[in-house]
């Protein structure tokens, strides 16, 4: 008796629940355009593990947020940058559903109006 051969890409492939990050961060970033709030992917040449995108709220005022697939968590070195972002003063938020990223949309427009 021959066994069916094994697909190890197959294998080693985790299986993922729910929307991909870009799926959730593409939503989120709709949402926010729909209502006005003008937002950027967020890149810096010298560090990997800054937030994805940074929203203006204006008069100098903006946040960030990091998308993330359902349950998961920033890596420890995304973790430290917003840290340090907080420390100064800034506001950094993790979003791992579309549902969460709009009511930060929301709640961060309406205390700022």
């Amino acid at each position: 008796m021959t066994l069916p051969p094994i697909d190890v890409k197959r294998l080693s492939r985790k299986r993922r629940e729910g929307p991909l990050e870009r799926d959730i961060e593409r939503k989120v970033c709709q949402y926010a355009e729909r209502k006005g709030l003008p937002n950027e992917k967020f890149t810096s040449p010298a560090k990997r593990s800054v937030p994805d995108r940074i929203f203006y709220l204006g008069m100098s005022r903006h946040f960030f947020i990091e998308f993330k697939q359902l349950g998961k968590r920033p890596t420890v070195k995304q973790a430290k940058d917003h840290e340090r972002r907080i420390a100064r003063g800034d506001w950094v938020f993790v979003a791992d559903s579309v549902e969460y990223g709009k009511l930060l949309i929301d709640v961060m427009e309406a205390i700022h109006k």
